[in-house]
């Protein structure tokens, strides 16, 4: 038996936000969708994840984010070495969306820690 514990952070009609201790950096699910309408939320629930260098962040159960939302996770208003979220699991329509945007950028393998 496994003794990562996961914990609820945000839930609302749309989106569900859960955090789990890892190696290095806090990992954030994100399961639903994300849109102006819980946006601010998600940056709070980052923001209070964000104790140290990083916060990894999985993608991969989106189903829809808005540019709202990715704001929040590309911080394009920072330089990138003060950007402390990284994503994991983007998806391909995450990736184009990033792409048209010219924020797509991948400095690492995609894959989160044990």
């Amino acid at each position: 038996m496994s003794s990562v514990r996961e914990r609820l952070l945000y839930q609302d009609g749309q989106l569900t936000i859960l955090v789990r201790a890892a190696l290095g950096a806090p990992v954030v699910t994100l399961i639903g969708e994300v849109d102006a309408t819980n946006s601010r939320a998600l940056a709070a629930a980052l923001a209070s994840c964000h104790q140290g260098a990083h916060v990894d962040v999985d993608t991969g159960g989106l189903t829809f984010i808005d540019i709202s939302g990715l704001r929040v996770l590309v911080m394009p208003t920072l330089p990138p070495s003060q950007r402390w979220i990284r994503l994991h699991n983007v998806t391909p329509s995450q990736q184009r969306l990033l792409r048209m945007m010219g924020w797509f950028y991948q400095p690492h393998a995609d894959n989160l820690p044990a």
